[in-house]
């Protein structure tokens, strides 16, 4: 059986590398750690200075520049933790003053945590979490 410690990174491919590397920061407060680019792509490397998430934001010169769509087979949703109920709800009053489309807080399975679920420039499902 392998040993596995973590996650190393996510990476998402997007339509406009700019657009969403610029999303993510306003949206999740990521920060440009670097960028990279390769035979046919260029890659946003952002890191979350609390978390230490790191998350690629890739645009390939090959795209078909289709919006995300969870229904095919591949990735669902990318989901990230925060500490605190209190800590979403603080989230929802930024997204509310900041015109992002989310849902509103649902409880987890176990009542005592929350999450929100909003999608990001090129329609990617993303979901904020309080286990709580």
């Amino acid at each position: 059986m392998a040993t596995l410690a973590g996650f190393s990174h996510l990476s998402l491919t997007v339509t406009d590398l700019d657009r969403s590397t610029d999303w993510y920061c306003r949206t999740l407060g990521f920060a440009v750690d670097s960028r990279v680019e390769g035979k046919g792509f260029l890659r946003s490397r952002l890191r979350h200075p609390d978390a230490g998430i790191t998350l690629t934001l890739t645009a390939h010169e090959a795209s078909r520049g289709e919006p995300f769509d969870e229904r095919r087979t591949g990735m669902d949703h990318a989901s990230f933790a925060v500490p605190s109920i209190e800590e979403l709800h603080r989230i929802k009053e930024r997204f509310l003053a900041t015109g992002v489309d989310h849902s509103e807080v649902k409880p987890t399975a176990s009542g005592a945590g929350g999450m929100i679920t909003f999608r990001d420039p090129d329609n990617i499902q993303l979901e904020l979490f309080a286990a709580g």
